[in-house]
């Protein structure tokens, strides 16, 4: 049986959001994309919790979803984050990414409400159905407070337009099940798993470290495709401490917003309740992006 959602196999990166002076810098995101077509990246994920989705307003949400399609103009996938906790709310974000040009929606599972494994169905069912985009479950129990089981998921992969699964569990048990009982796309969300859950048939990641080393990612995935085991191993281990550290520093994005800037690339800021790293913190992360060959110095 033909794997659904296959178009979106590799590197998807989750960009931030720049900002500048509490506003979203279009200047800088327009770089942001272009630096990421360049590289070769297959698809961009603008406005999850790495683009600081959660505190974006509505208006700035549609915004920033309308221009990456723009700026995008079809070189590159655009698979933006459109879920919420209210169905209306995630039908409707995701009714305007399909009428702005994206090719997919990324609905991360609806949180702090905690759904019963019916309401979770009865929601994707509803997206699946009412929009003609393909719909990516995006299951993150850490931050949602409520695991999608796998039945759940083998259910809804009976549906039209559920293709793909952002599988953030961090089981890699989870994952089997998923992909032994659908033929799903499954996408990593977790830099630091994406070399384990390719070992058990995944498909792809969706990178928060693709911001910052696209090109060394999409090394990793050559390599696996191309059978060289060792090859792939060796990125991974090289990668591990930068996806450690995006992860383990603070609470995403703000690890990935300070290595933007630290490289040059992004102000840095956030939007509350998002704060910065502390001095010792971002001290731990420059070093680690000058062992990793990305500064020439480890001075924060």
């Amino acid at each position: 049986m033909p794997t659904k959602g296959a178009q979106f196999a590799g590197l998807s990166v989750a960009l931030t959001t720049p900002l500048k002076d509490g506003e979203v810098d279009y200047d800088a995101f327009a770089r942001q994309i272009e630096f990421q077509i360049e590289a070769g990246t297959q698809c961009l994920c603008p406005v999850g919790t790495t683009g600081e989705s959660p505190t974006l307003s509505h208006a700035e949400h549609e915004r920033v979803i309308a221009f990456v399609c723009e700026t995008a103009a079809g070189r590159i996938k655009v698979m933006p984050g459109t879920g919420s906790n209210s169905t209306a709310e995630a039908l409707s974000l995701t009714r305007f990414a399909e009428k702005v040009g994206a090719d997919a929606a990324l609905q991360v599972a609806p949180y702090y409400n905690k759904p019963t494994q019916q309401g979770f169905y009865e929601h994707y069912k509803c997206l699946a159905e009412q929009t003609g985009l393909p719909q990516c479950i995006y299951n993150i129990p850490g931050r949602t407070g409520k695991n999608i089981e796998p039945e759940t998921i083998a259910r809804l992969a009976e549906l039209e337009n559920i293709d793909l699964v952002k599988e953030a569990t961090g089981s890699l048990d989870q994952a089997s099940a998923i992909l032994s009982a659908t033929n799903l796309t499954v996408l990593s969300g977790d830099d630091s798993l994406t070399l384990p859950l390719l070992a058990v048939g995944a498909h792809g990641v969706v990178s928060v470290a693709g911001n910052i080393v696209p090109e060394d990612l999409l090394a990793l995935f050559r390599a696996w495709e191309a059978g060289n085991v060792a090859e792939a191993q060796r990125w991974h281990h090289k990668l591990f401490p930068l996806c450690r550290d995006m992860l383990g520093l603070a609470t995403n994005p703000i690890p990935v917003k300070a290595a933007m800037k630290l490289l040059g690339r992004d102000t840095g800021e956030l939007l509350l309740p998002m704060t910065p790293l502390t001095i010792n913190e971002e001290a731990a992360l420059a070093q680690t992006l000058a062992d990793y060959g990305l500064l020439e110095t480890a001075t924060a």
